[in-house]
Formats: C-alpha cells, sequence, structure tokens
C-alpha cells in the first residue's frame, strides 16, 4: 500500500515526460508551425516572403536528442513559439531523407545530398535566409546566419530576433549583440 502511495505521489510531483510535438512517419517532430511544402526553396522563399516571414530551414534527424530537446523545452516557450509563428515561414529536411529538395540555384537532389552540399553535419541546424538571394547561389551560400545545434531559450529567442530585425545588416556579430542582450537582462 505505501509503495502504491509513494507510486501516486511521484507521479503527481514528476510528471511522465510528453512530447511537445508528434513524430512524423519520418521520425523526425511536427510542430503545427512547420509548413508542408514541395520543398523548392524558391517557391519557398516566395510565399514567406508573401507572408511577410523569414524562410527557416531546420535540417534535423531521426532520434537526434538535441532536436528533441529543441522541440520539448526551447520551442515552445511562450516568446520562442510566438517569435516562430509571427515571424518565420519554416520548412523542415531530414539529414538523412530522400525527398527531393530543389535549392535556390535551381538545383534539384535527395534531403541528404543537399545537406552534404550545404555542409550540414550536425542537428539540428537552423539556415536563415534573407528575403531576396542572389541570382545562383544555395541556400548556404545564401544565409545570413547558420545555426547548428540546440540553444536555450535565451539564445534561440535572441537568434530568432536578431535575424527578423536584420541584426545582421547592422555590423554587430550575433554573439556581441547576444552578450548585451544578456546582460541586459541581468
Amino acid at each position: 500500500m505505501l509503495r502504491h502511495s509513494l507510486a501516486i505521489l511521484a507521479l503527481a510531483l514528476f510528471p511522465l515526460a510528453t512530447s511537445a510535438t508528434d513524430l512524423g512517419d519520418d521520425g523526425l517532430h511536427k510542430p503545427d508551425w512547420l509548413r508542408e511544402t514541395f520543398k523548392d526553396l524558391r517557391e519557398d522563399l516566395a510565399e514567406a516572403n508573401a507572408e511577410g516571414k523569414r524562410l527557416l530551414v531546420i535540417v534535423e534527424q531521426r532520434g537526434c536528442i538535441y532536436c528533441t530537446q529543441m522541440h520539448e523545452q526551447v520551442y515552445p516557450d511562450p516568446k520562442v513559439d510566438a517569435l516562430i509563428r509571427d515571424s518565420y515561414f519554416v520548412v523542415q529536411l531530414n539529414l538523412f531523407g530522400d525527398v527531393e529538395v530543389t535549392d535556390l540555384d535551381g538545383t534539384v537532389m535527395a534531403e541528404k545530398d543537399m545537406a552534404v552540399r550545404w555542409g550540414v553535419m550536425f542537428t539540428p541546424t537552423m539556415i536563415f535566409l534573407p528575403e531576396v538571394v542572389s541570382p545562383g547561389k544555395t541556400a548556404a551560400d545564401s544565409a545570413v546566419a547558420l545555426m547548428p545545434g540546440a540553444f536555450g531559450i535565451g539564445t534561440t529567442e535572441a537568434l530568432l530576433t536578431w535575424v527578423r530585425d536584420h541584426g545582421y545588416d547592422s555590423g554587430e556579430h550575433f554573439q556581441k549583440y547576444l552578450a548585451a542582450r544578456m546582460a541586459g537582462q541581468g
């Protein structure tokens, strides 16, 4: 009886971890702000611009503990979630996927080959695109920021804000922006 009571108390105090988002058939997290597209980045960029949003490509992989961390702990934060929903058009690619992707320069290849082309080696990797890209440039060449890895809420929120507000145009390095922002919060 005591063991049963302790188990109930433990569940009440420490609820079972639940995923913030469901997993798709490909094993990747599928938040409701993710866009299902034909993965033609030229069309995705045009659609993002039409909506007044920034195109963000997130490269993830099945079983990635850092992707899970971002989807369960960082993206659900109200400030981060609002920034994504209000300011970003998000397309997900699978690091080892076979779905065809059309790069900004018109090159078509499987997700896994496109990741190699762009030099993506870590998941998650966030690739932030400008509103206008030069002809013949790839997504990796055009990116205003490319962030490999998982980061905390503060850093992610700062990055989303810095890109949204064109912080890269000011010449201020993101790390200096982040440091000043963090100093102001302390």
